[in-house]
């Protein structure tokens, strides 16, 4: 099928297919846990199965699943009840870094990161991670790209009182 005969929509299938790890590392990011990203991504390639009609019309279907995500993130109501820590992916050869410093400096950013409100979270993680603009943000949000840039301000701050201060050498 074409539409406008500029290109082929893709199916649900391919979709899926496509961008279910971009989706399970964004939803990584938001959740802190891979069993909550993996929930988070299940309940939105669920509802985006009954959605399929319109939301295959749409200019970027993959981004549209991407707002959903972070949307679904940000209404659920109950608690995670995993506090997980994703770890490094195995490392095939050995190396001269400090893997056990790196470790713990990935922890404490993990932990510094799910003590944030969920929108700042939410704001930080567009920004840093999937590289928005702030009016991107603001869309995939609906919020204004004001709000976008307090929440990123406000969360920030959070983070730089929270870290440890550099040693002096």
């Amino acid at each position: 099928m074409t539409t406008d005969g500029a290109r082929r929509a893709l199916s649900f299938d391919e979709l899926v297919t496509s961008s279910e790890r971009r989706l399970l590392r964004l939803g990584l990011m938001l959740t802190g846990g891979v069993h909550s990203a993996e929930d988070l991504v299940q309940t939105v390639f669920a509802r985006a199965h009954r959605k399929w009609d319109r939301i295959s019309a749409v200019e970027s279907p993959e981004a549209y699943l991407r707002t959903m995500v972070v949307n679904e993130f940000l209404s659920w109501r109950r608690l995670l009840k995993s506090r997980e820590v994703p770890l490094a992916e195995p490392i095939d050869r050995p190396s001269e870094e400090d893997i056990g410093s790196r470790q713990a400096q990935r922890d404490a950013a993990w932990r510094l990161l799910a003590g944030l409100p969920r929108q700042q979270r939410a704001v930080l993680v567009l920004r840093y991670y999937e590289d928005l603009p702030d009016d991107e943000i603001a869309e995939v949000l609906g919020v204004a790209p004001g709000t976008v840039r307090s929440n990123a301000a406000r969360g920030l701050a959070t983070l730089r009182t929270h870290l440890p201060a550099e040693e002096e050498h």
